[in-house]
């Protein structure tokens, strides 16, 4: 027999037998909980965040103790199935039957249940299909789990609404009439936004059918344990000599445990042969934001086609404003259901780096045509590398002249968030190709910024000032002298925006506990 050499895998669900994966069995239990007690509950996150994976597992981890009906409504219920109300019916009566021909597990007389149902007229309304349905679940000797992937597939459709309808009816009347005992759905939209797309009024907007629905708390990120338990059974079929806890930490700083973009780090480390080090780790990361990838290019659709969505992204990511998290706002709710953001202990930030870099690359490539500073940064790129090494003091030194001759002694000219997007502007086509960055979380806020630069596997931290006063100053040099410790950097590169008549341009060095950090004041 052919042995199968595992893989990182990007595309599809995961097999264990097949591809590193992460150990789902602490996930796994919790479902198990929620299905035990008879909940219905809804798997709903962004694109490629494993839950195509989880069913699989889940159908495997209780199929011993219930008979689960697992259905694709991609692969299963094409578009047409959903038109009317009788293609619907019939479709998903149909496909029940194909299941159960092909579960293994299904006792004789289990079987001989179904091939009597095979044998009925086909249901032709919803009625008529969930009485047969009820039947079914009264007459088999194990509790039924209905499991349906993909349920995006029916979104802006009545006909699944009024599916999800009946499934409420029977899950309220259950200790009368047999149904059921869990229904798990899976897919990007919540059974919210589906019902808001298709009923636009506002008695309709929140009034759900899926109000019976539980919570699903269960944590689909991937911890840095869990990435170093991937990389444990990586390691041990490949002998690199990686150092696991290191380089999972340095993933997950990148990714924030976003499963495929954990895995995507991974693959190409792998396939493309580098060595299992923190640089390689940076240039697998690079090749993820210069590549366009379906999940990637989603985001900026969805940038591209809401307005609203567009709007909000922007302000956080430029004006670095301190967003409370409210589920019950539909912009934040719709942000965080496409991935966009997280609840950070109750703010509001973007998921993970990748994103954020390449959001605000496309931001500013936008912008960056008809902005003068862009097109400086391109023809003074050349000046700023020396054997494959970036002069960081030298790019802020320029990017202060370029500065003063847009905005001069004039700061009504200036807005607080130009000067962060300005600096990204002149940044860009200087590190292009080669290195990326990304905007430090736990310093971003209207009056502090801390952009860190990967450059050939050196990191590089600015931080963007807005000048509130000489005591002030003083404790934001205090501030970077402490993150350059956090990083163990010696040396870090501060850029204050002053308006003040008085200032004094240009370059100055200071030495601050045993760190050097390089100011350009513009």
């Amino acid at each position: 027999m052919i042995k199968i050499e595992r893989c990182f895998n990007i595309t599809g669900a995961c097999n264990p037998e097949k591809h590193y994966m992460v150990d789902l069995k602490s996930r796994l239990v919790q479902v198990k909980e929620m299905v035990d007690k008879g909940k219905y509950f809804v798997i709903n996150r962004g694109r490629q965040y494993g839950k195509t994976t989880l069913l699989k597992a889940v159908k495997k981890y209780l199929e011993d103790e219930y008979i689960i009906i697992d259905m694709d409504f991609q692969m299963q219920m094409s578009q047409a199935k959903f038109e009317t109300e009788k293609s619907f019916c019939e479709a998903f009566f149909s496909a029940i039957i194909r299941i159960s021909e092909r579960n293994k597990l299904l006792t004789e007389k289990q079987r001989d249940l179904f091939r009597g149902l095979k044998e009925k007229a086909v249901p032709i309304d919803m009625v008529d299909l969930f009485y047969e349905l009820s039947d079914m679940c009264q007459e088999l000797d194990k509790p039924v789990i209905l499991m349906i992937d993909e349920v995006d597939q029916a979104s802006n459709n009545q006909v699944f609404l009024d599916f999800l309808a009946q499934l409420r009816g029977y899950y309220l009347n259950r200790t009368e009439l047999p149904t059921f005992h869990s229904v798990i759905l899976a897919g990007v939209h919540d059974i919210r936004n589906l019902k808001r797309k298709i009923r636009n009024d506002e008695d309709h907007k929140h009034n759900s059918p899926w109000n019976i629905s539980s919570p699903f708390d269960v944590d689909m990120n991937f911890s840095v344990k869990d990435i170093e338990g991937m990389l444990t059974e990586y390691e041990k079929d490949h002998h690199t000599g990686m150092d696991i806890v290191k380089i999972s930490e340095q993933i997950y700083d990148y990714t924030s445990g976003y499963p495929v973009l954990v895995s995507m780090v991974c693959k190409n480390i792998d396939e493309g042969k580098l060595i299992w080090n923190t640089e390689s780790v940076i240039c697998a990361v690079k090749k993820i934001i210069t590549s366009g990838t379906p999940l990637l290019e989603s985001l900026i659709n969805k940038l591209e086609n809401d307005t609203d969505l567009n709007c909000f992204v922007y302000n956080l990511l430029f004006y670095g404003k301190k967003i409370v998290y409210n589920y019950y706002e539909t912009t934040i709710r719709n942000a965080e259901m496409y991935g966009f953001i997280k609840n950070a202990d109750g703010t509001v930030c973007i998921s993970n780096r990748i994103f954020e870099t390449i959001i605000y690359d496309w931001y500013i490539s936008t912008e960056a045509i008809s902005n003068s500073i862009f097109a400086e940064g391109t023809n003074d790129k050349n000046q700023f590398i020396t054997s494959g090494n970036l002069d960081m003091e030298r790019v802020i030194e320029k990017f202060a002249v370029h500065f003063r001759e847009i905005y001069g002694d004039r700061p009504e000219k200036f807005i607080e968030s130009e000067g962060r997007k300005l600096f990204l502007l002149y940044l860009r086509p200087i590190i292009n190709g080669v290195g990326n960055y990304y905007i430090e979380a736990q310093t971003r806020d209207m009056k502090r910024t801390d952009v860190i630069v990967d450059y050939s596997g050196k990191q590089y931290i600015i931080e963007l000032k807005i000048w509130r006063g000489e005591e002030y100053n003083t404790s934001g040099e205090q501030q970077l002298s402490e993150y350059l410790e956090y990083y163990n950097i010696d040396k870090g590169y501060l850029v204050s925006f002053n308006f003040n008549k008085n200032r004094h341009t240009g370059l100055r060095t200071i030495e601050l506990n045993g760190k050097t950090i390089v100011e350009a004041t513009v």
